[in-house]
């Protein structure tokens, strides 16, 4: 099952209301009654959707040992969708329209004819379509923590979010919202009565004369996603000028080494993306010479270790979220403690994650920000 084994992705979400506690079978059968296939419910144009229970596109049947793992509720959201041929499409409205313009002895068919044959040409591919021949299923990984009341969402496709927000308000009358990095910042602020300077907060000009008051991919103006960016970029600085182990507010360190791949991007929206693909990007002359110029970290690899347990990533900088995590096995030889084992290495992930990025925040929203900038803008204007 997703989450389970494997590599995990996920984009962090937090529901609504109080913590459900306990699942049971009340949260089994509402999931049943939206399951994939008993109910029409459409997402979009030729979209269908509903849940499964997880271990294969057709499976349905939920059950409490399955489902619930470790005071967590796991589940996938199945996105039907009809994929017809664009070509077997054309096929069928030439036939069509041949058959129709046999008499016209070289005359060009006429409008009524095409359409006709283009009416003809949807009724046959429609009558195909109901044996399912042109559906395409996919599974979207859910699972609800109930100890922290996070929904983590498989998958970093905006779109599939929206699919996914509404049918877990019809199932579970609820809604939940993403947790950003502007989202996380001030949750972990609120935590350090520090909500103002995140608040005022406004994107650091790292490279003067070349860093906007807007930037490209947050629209939004009251958006403090753009800490994200600068956390990446904060991060790169830090293991570069300081130290590879960063304190952490429990009085742990983690060990951060940024590898494998980095992407980069014009907070004003004018060069486009560059990615670089190294077993350490940060070191080579084009990622330097990029924030030189004035771009900003997306997306980049991330390794992490804290307490002897190593994870490594991909994370996104405006919304955190986690692409193809690699985590530990657990060493049990029980399927059971294994499993719950998997979901106490997931939560750590979370809290590795939150503790690194609270560090970076804990120095964004001091008086001391300033002087940080500083160091960092030398910095950048040394680098080779």
């Amino acid at each position: 099952m997703p989450f389970l084994s494997g590599r995990v992705t996920f984009t962090r979400t937090q529901v609504s209301g109080s913590s459900p506690g306990i699942f049971g079978p009340k949260e089994l059968e509402r999931l049943e009654k939206f399951a994939a296939g008993k109910q029409r419910l459409p997402a979009s144009d030729r979209v269908d959707i509903g849940w499964t229970a997880g271990n294969h596109v057709l499976d349905t049947r939920f059950d409490l040992a399955k489902n619930i793992v470790n005071e967590s509720l796991l589940f996938s959201m199945r996105v039907d969708t009809q994929k017809i041929p664009a070509d077997l499409k054309a096929a069928y409205f030439q036939i069509e329209l041949d058959g129709a313009t046999a008499a016209n002895s070289g005359v060009k068919p006429s409008a009524r004819q095409k359409k006709e044959a283009r009416d003809a040409a949807h009724d046959r591919l429609n009558k195909e379509a109901r044996d399912g021949r042109y559906l395409k299923r996919k599974l979207v990984p859910v699972l609800w923590d109930a100890r922290s009341n996070e929904l983590l969402a498989g998958t970093t496709s905006s779109t599939a979010l929206e699919q996914l927000h509404g049918l877990f308000e019809r199932t579970f009358e609820r809604s939940f919202e993403p947790m950003t990095a502007g989202k996380r910042a001030f949750d972990l602020a609120e935590l350090r009565q520090q909500i103002r300077a995140v608040d005022d907060s406004s994107p650091s000009a790292f490279v003067p004369g070349a860093t906007p008051n807007e930037i490209a991919w947050i629209p939004q103006e009251d958006s403090r996603d753009f800490l994200g960016n600068e956390f990446l970029l904060w991060l790169w600085y830090v293991l570069d000028v300081e130290s590879d182990s960063i304190k952490l507010s429990d009085q742990s360190e983690a060990v951060v080494m940024l590898a494998r791949t980095l992407t980069l991007e014009c907070p004003r929206g004018q060069t486009g993306l560059e990615t670089i693909r190294s077993e350490v990007p940060t070191k080579l002359p084009e990622a330097r010479r990029a924030i030189q110029a004035g771009k900003w970290p997306r997306k980049t690899g991330i390794t992490l270790v804290r307490h002897d347990e190593q994870y490594d990533l991909t994370l996104q900088a405006e919304t955190l979220a986690v692409n193809s995590a690699k985590l530990q096995v657990p060493d049990e030889d029980n399927e059971r403690a294994r499993h719950e084992g998997r979901i106490d290495q997931i939560r750590q992930l979370i809290e590795t994650l939150d503790l690194v990025y609270d560090a970076f925040g804990r120095r964004r929203c001091s008086h001391d920000w300033s002087k940080e900038l500083a160091k960092m803008q030398k910095w950048m204007a040394q680098v080779k």
